[in-house]
């Protein structure tokens, strides 16, 4: 992973809280996935693993920031937390779909993130990641362009035992 990756990835920290990008501390790289932790004040650790896609297509001129992060908020009892940023606003009341292999996944839509509607499903999206070579992430944006991401899985496991250990998830 690049320092421009590290970077980006970085700026996904002022997704996950007030103060949160100044605090961000990369912990792991394992080949295309990093892992951080923060500190949201108070003694709140976040811990979280993260990728920008490999590939992004798509009929779109521009395109912001790109990733995909699985975090952890131990205080909130909130673990394998999925979430997708476009780079873009998705279409209103829109979904993305996530595919891993032979399952797919469907995410819901607020601005230009995407989340599973319930844990339930973020635990189902890991145990996928962890067992994939590679994942599709397919959303629409607010002006109806389709955008295929393609990420690749190889790392996850490592980066995501990482960000576990930091938040001693088991």
């Amino acid at each position: 992973m690049t320092l421009h990756s590290i970077r980006r990835l970085l700026l996904a920290a002022v997704l996950l809280g007030p103060g949160a990008a100044a605090a961000a501390t990369l912990i792991e790289t394992t080949d295309d996935w990093s892992a951080f932790t923060d500190d949201e004040g108070g003694g709140k650790k976040v811990c979280y693993a993260g990728s920008e896609p490999k590939k992004e297509t798509g009929d779109y001129k521009s395109r912001e920031e790109t990733f995909m992060l699985v975090t952890h908020r131990p205080a909130e009892k909130a673990t394998d937390v999925v979430s997708v940023t476009a780079g873009y606003a998705y279409k209103k009341d829109s979904e993305v779909t996530i595919t891993v292999g032979n399952e797919t996944f469907r995410l819901f839509t607020d601005g230009g993130l995407a989340w599973a509607p319930d844990q339930k499903a973020d635990h189902a999206i890991v145990a996928a990641m962890k067992k994939g070579a590679g994942m599709t992430v397919v959303g629409t944006s607010a002006r109806g362009t389709v955008t295929t991401d393609t990420y690749s899985l190889k790392g996850f496991s490592g980066a995501y035992a990482a960000a576990n250990k930091a938040c001693g998830i088991k």
